[in-house]
């Protein structure tokens, strides 16, 4: 069994009568990636703020490397972690080089810069001034900043927002070798399926609360055995309530219709009936199984992006 180097009980943090964390407890273990999932608004990010020792608490326990922390995390605490913020304001003018030394000498201790180099794929723009790097390399240059001082957690807030496909995969290939060698990953994202590829264990969090934990398999599993009838409709334009009447569980986005189905012959022909009944024009239907994308829309109303 794991050790757990974060444990929460109860956190909350108000803002007069805006409760933005909302008695939270959660725990990461050593060596995980532990995901925190939530739409815009939930308080993710407070929650992060609170544990990067950027703000204090309001009430409610933190331990942390075993330590219990009293309303806002010490520096001594903060030289164990390293953080990758949504937006990385660097000093363009400086060279990659020169920007992780920077950062290294915030700490007591840490890596060879040269080494953190080697790591993030960036020997090549060491002399390199960051104004000209790509998006995709500045982000792997702000996960060197998190890595130089030699972090036992990481915590990665939206860390491929913005980024190209290929670039996501490369901070994915990071973050996986970051747990290979027994690093402990704190995440927040907006992309599902980096989600479900990364994580070993997720948190949901809405409105303050967390309405929902588990691994992906066991999230996904606990949307039932149903399948999901997907149609793409070729207007927009159609009365939801139609579908509604003969199903029990159907959503809409944009000209797509979700129908959960437990019956699927059935519920099937239902559905081909009624577009041929109401002559509704569709361009696609497929049947599949249920992804964390369904999951969290089903236990929010709204999806990650929203």
């Amino acid at each position: 069994m794991k050790d757990a180097i974060l444990e929460v009980e109860n956190l909350k943090k108000y803002y007069g009568d805006v409760k933005a964390v909302d008695s939270i407890s959660f725990k990461v273990l050593k060596g995980e990636v532990f995901t925190l999932l939530g739409p815009n608004g939930a308080g993710k990010t407070t929650t992060l703020e609170i544990l990067e020792g950027l703000k204090n608490y309001d009430d409610g326990q933190i331990t942390l490397f075993g330590e219990n922390v009293q309303k806002k995390v010490p520096r001594h605490l903060r030289e164990k972690i390293g953080v990758v913020l949504q937006e990385n304001n660097f000093i363009d003018h400086l060279t990659t080089m020169e920007t992780l030394k920077m950062f290294r000498s915030l700490y007591q201790k840490g890596l060879d810069v040269k080494e953190i180099l080697k790591e993030i794929s960036l020997e090549d723009k060491m002399n390199g001034r960051v104004e000209k790097l790509s998006g995709g390399q500045r982000q792997r240059l702000a996960i060197g900043t998190a890595l130089v001082g030699d972090p036992e957690m990481i915590f990665l807030d939206e860390p491929t927002t913005g980024l190209d496909p290929q670039a996501r995969r490369n901070v994915w290939d990071m973050i996986d070798k970051l747990r290979k060698i027994g690093k402990t990953v704190f995440l927040t994202t907006h992309y599902m399926e980096e989600a479900e590829y990364l994580s070993n264990y997720i948190y949901v969090m809405d409105h303050g609360k967390i309405i929902a934990n588990g691994t992906p398999n066991e999230l996904i599993m606990s949307f039932g055995g149903e399948k999901i009838i997907e149609v793409d409709l070729e207007s927009k334009d159609f009365d939801l309530s139609l579908f509604k009447t003969e199903f029990q569980n159907v959503t809409s986005e944009n000209s797509k219709i979700m129908i959960i189905t437990s019956s699927l012959p059935s519920d099937m022909k239902k559905a081909l009936d009624l577009f041929d009944q109401r002559s509704i024009k569709i361009n696609d239907i497929v049947v599949r199984q249920p992804n964390l994308e369904d999951v969290f829309l089903n236990l929010t109303g709204r999806k990650l992006r929203d």
